[in-house]
């Protein structure tokens, strides 16, 4: 069961703001020098706790319940959990046959490993979403609204060389134009590898909610019938 536009876009458009609010404390927060637990200003932020990586699990959660009580559960919340654990799976097993072949290395940056990875998270988001498709539609425009705003960020902390976690390039980055460099590790990653991060992580919370909360608000079809 698809959901039209217009609903998703209501559906997203808090998430999207408080996403962005999340964002803008954040970059704050380095600026100013917080606490490094909560601010981490290093390459790919050392899992700081202040940031949006978090939230993709709760909004997962929360869009699934919203979208049962609209009718638009999935139609069988076993498969929608089963198919995102398998892509969580399929996932996983791409990026552990990567490593053990010697084609992801820790701690370096290479295009090759961001091409494996962003492929392993798309087939699992791919995997997740046909459990579930109308949550996996939020989920997809949540992602942009989340990233989009990041990507651009991004290229003005490299622009302004600001020194946070937006324009610090990861270890094994060559020496490249400030345009290239946003294209390798801002642009690309935000718009394609998070993007699928996003939806096949909300995806596995957001299916657990949604198989519980359809048992009180059946799909529209089932009920229709």
């Amino acid at each position: 069961m698809t959901v039209d536009a217009i609903s998703i876009r209501k559906l997203v458009f808090w998430p999207a703001i408080v996403t962005l609010a999340v964002t803008l404390l954040r970059v704050t927060g380095e600026l100013l020098h917080w606490s490094p637990a909560l601010f981490n200003p290093a390459a790919g932020g050392g899992g700081a706790l202040v940031g949006i990586s978090w939230l993709p699990p709760i909004f997962g959660i929360l869009f699934a319940i919203q979208l049962a009580r609209a009718g638009h559960g999935p139609q069988s919340g076993g498969r929608a959990i089963g198919m995102a654990v398998l892509g969580v799976a399929v996932t996983a097993a791409v990026v552990a046959g990567a490593g053990a072949l010697g084609l992801i290395q820790e701690g370096q940056f290479s295009m090759m490993a961001l091409v494996l990875f962003t492929t392993a998270i798309a087939v699992g988001a791919a995997v997740a979403w046909w459990g579930w498709p109308a949550l996996g539609q939020t989920l997809l425009a949540y992602a942009f609204a989340a990233r989009v705003p990041v990507a651009l960020l991004m290229l003005v902390a490299m622009l302004g060389n600001w020194g946070t976690h937006y324009d610090v390039a990861p270890p094994g980055l060559p020496e490249i134009g400030v345009f290239a460099k946003w294209i390798m590790i801002g642009a690309l990653p935000q718009l394609t590898t998070w993007i699928a991060f996003t939806v096949l992580s909300g995806a596995v919370f957001g299916s657990i909610a949604g198989a519980v909360a359809s048992r009180r608000h059946p799909p529209a079809r089932a009920a229709a019938a």
